[in-house]
């Protein structure tokens, strides 16, 4: 009888109408801390809406030190449950460690292609450890104001790309081109891996590079450096100390024309930029060439794989993996694109500009982002480096592709 009524006793308190069951708290560790506001203001209480009973922080680090501080916390047992996935090599090494879980069978995954996957899958392509959220897109960002008071139009072939650069230098009254070279990477990222994949045709470039079927002084690799070394005159002066803030500034005050961009700049372009801005592909050599536009994997969210709440935390990696999430974070943060095979409509024109690319270019990501990447030298901060000095002028085409080659050839061997 007194086992009867506890349990009566249990289901009339534990079960009654009203009573707030308990919470399971999720922490992401992330390195977007400018999105805070956003994961805090949108996405969370969209999640949170349809799970009342699990509470989830973004808990960001500064970009710069998230590799190191990620790490550290995996390895002593204190990362949170979600661990946002850098592409390629970064989150791979979590996963061969045993840092973060296997995602094969989550709802979900079905919505992704491989090439979406590509970046958070083993090398065999077995394996997928991390649900994709977004890639980024390359090309140039310009000033449709300018471009209307000089009078020319949006350039589709390289010919007619470095024509409009000249009209903009004879006219005086805009720096051609927003980049500088002090930092280094823009060099690469925003100039050598934005107009490249036109010469080294996409995918079949950087899949022959790996497979040791092409090598980085063939023409087809070292041409895009000479295409970057007639950029020079068009940069403004003192490019050379001009940072990547700098460049920035230049372009959303109004100083400048062209901004090479990746598609991140779409949102902190929009809150200070005042005039009007448009968006085209990297321009073809001829008249015709298939375009090519480097869609880069950026970043997606894995299941830390020692977490103390692995069944809440694959609930929240099954609604990142939904058509909801895309939509949701593709308005949220325009210029990082879907991976979700489903289609999303995006408010912002000129992110929706960028994405209207897919429909008659190729895509590819950054040759330097997988396999060929691993090693010492490194090859994207070789890249870096030589793509800068081709514009300052310290270096030739040919002997960026030289260094870079030999630097490859030092440590990788091409699987047979």
């Amino acid at each position: 009888m007194t086992r009867i009524l506890k349990g009566v006793f249990f289901a009339t308190t534990v079960l009654a109408p009203g009573m707030v069951f308990a919470q399971t708290n999720l922490t992401i560790e992330s390195w977007r801390n400018d999105d805070l506001s956003i994961w805090q203001e949108k996405i969370i209480p969209a999640f949170e809406a349809k799970n009342p009973d699990i509470k989830v922080t973004f808990a960001p680090m500064a970009p710069t030190e998230y590799n190191s501080a990620v790490n550290a916390k995996l390895e002593a047992g204190t990362a949170g449950d979600l661990i946002t996935c850098r592409p390629f090599d970064l989150s791979l090494g979590m996963f061969q460690k045993g840092q973060l879980a296997a995602l094969n069978d989550l709802p979900g995954m079905s919505n992704f292609s491989d090439t979406a996957k590509s970046a958070w899958t083993t090398d065999d392509g077995k394996t997928t450890f991390c649900v994709p959220m977004a890639s980024v897109i390359h090309g140039f960002i310009y000033n449709k104001k300018a471009f209307e008071e000089v009078g020319v139009e949006v350039p589709k072939t390289e010919d007619e790309f470095f024509a409009v650069l000249e009209k903009f230098k004879t006219d005086g009254n805009y720096i051609p081109l927003a980049m500088g070279t002090k930092d280094q990477w823009e060099a690469a990222t925003m100039g050598y891996y934005n107009i490249g994949p036109n010469y080294w045709k996409g995918e079949e470039g950087r899949k022959a590079l790996i497979a040791g079927e092409q090598k980085l002084t063939d023409a087809q690799w070292v041409e895009p450096y000479a295409t970057l070394a007639k950029w020079k005159p068009y940069l403004g002066d003192g490019f050379e100390a001009q940072t990547y803030p700098d460049s920035q500034n230049l372009f959303t005050l109004g100083r400048a024309a062209i901004y090479p961009a990746g598609s991140w700049e779409i949102a902190p372009f929009r809150a200070q930029a005042d005039f009007e801005m448009g968006a085209f592909p990297p321009p073809v050599k001829n008249a015709g060439d298939t375009c090519y536009i480097s869609d880069h994997n950026d970043i997606g969210i894995g299941l830390n794989a020692k977490g103390k709440n692995p069944e809440a935390a694959k609930k929240f990696l099954e609604w990142v993996a939904s058509a909801e999430f895309a939509e949701l974070y593709a308005n949220a943060l325009p210029g990082f694109f879907s991976l979700n095979s489903t289609a999303v409509k995006m408010d912002d024109a000129l992110a929706q500009e960028f994405v209207s690319w897919r429909e008659n270019c190729k895509p590819t990501i950054r040759p330097s982002a997988a396999i060929v990447g691993r090693g010492q030298p490194n090859l994207d901060l070789e890249m870096w480096r030589v793509s800068a000095n081709v514009i300052n002028g310290t270096q030739t085409p040919e002997e960026a592709g030289a260094e870079t080659q030999k630097g490859l050839d030092s440590w990788y061997k091409p699987a047979k």
